[in-house]
């Protein structure tokens, strides 16, 4: 079931279990002490056993400087049999920014999401066996990421640079590679007056030949002009093709070659 369908069902799921004690469904105490933790362990994980591990990284700066764009990565690499990353914000509006299924990819996400107020920022990582371990820490932020208009609807440019995508891809092993794409998109929330909600909604990376390597779907909370990384399981010299598609059913297609030479020092 895809997270935007887990949503609904788990807000429906609160309403008709509003009554219940709080012991009807257990999940691990939360060592930040959000809120928020139990609705979205409820919403997201549902049944399936959930733990905090450390081996999830999620890096962050120490202070969000811009709260429209703030940088996050997520990075699970030193754990075995990872299908799936969910990166989200407890106390944002749109808590859920990124739903990623690394295929035939490195278990790792780097992208910048909007911040609405002081919140944890989280990564669960589900393992083959339906088990999630979650990790993450809170970050302090001035508020209104979600809520303000996006850059380009202020200047008024948007419509003349939507869906322009650059990218580049770089070998960093032997059939292993670091790609980074990014698109002009406004990323609307549909929380500013007169602006409805208008977003990347999902993105696929394949090989050359049709082979998805990775795939996800992408929420509102991902900052203005989205960018990208994913670490892809292609080497240098192979074609990366990126496929994408928005809430108005606008698709986005380009494609990219692994680059001869090392990705650059980060």
């Amino acid at each position: 079931m895809s997270v935007k369908l887990m949503i609904r069902a788990g807000l429906a799921l609160l309403l008709a279990t509003s009554g219940l004690p709080a012991s009807a469904r257990a999940y691990p105490t939360d060592p930040l002490g959000s809120p928020m933790w139990q609705a979205h362990a409820r919403t997201l994980f549902g049944d399936d056993p959930v733990r905090f591990d450390p081996r999830v990284r999620v890096a962050f700066p120490a202070i969000a400087e811009n709260q429209r764009v703030f940088p996050v990565a997520v990075d699970a690499r030193g754990i075995g049999g990872v299908v799936r990353i969910i990166l989200f914000a407890d106390l944002n509006p749109i808590p859920v920014a990124i739903d990623y299924r690394p295929q035939a990819a490195e278990p790792y996400l780097a992208t910048r999401i909007k911040l609405d107020q002081r919140t944890p920022v989280r990564a669960a990582v589900q393992l083959a066996d339906g088990q999630w371990l979650v990790s993450g820490r809170w970050i302090d932020a001035a508020g209104g990421g979600c809520s303000a208009p996006p850059v380009s609807r202020v200047k008024g440019d948007w419509a003349q640079h939507l869906g322009e995508m650059r990218g580049e891809a770089w070998p960093t092993g032997p059939g292993a590679s670091r790609l980074r794409v990014t698109f002009r998109h406004p990323m609307d929330t549909g929380l500013v007056d007169n602006i409805p909600t208008y977003h990347l909604e999902a993105l696929t990376v394949k090989s050359g030949g049709g082979r998805v390597l990775g795939s996800m779907e992408i929420w509102a909370s991902v900052a203005e002009d989205p960018a990208i990384t994913l670490l892809p399981k292609a080497g240098a010299g192979e074609p990366l093709r990126i496929e994408a598609r928005d809430t108005n059913g606008r698709d986005y297609r380009a494609a990219v070659t692994v680059a001869k030479q090392s990705a650059p020092a980060r």
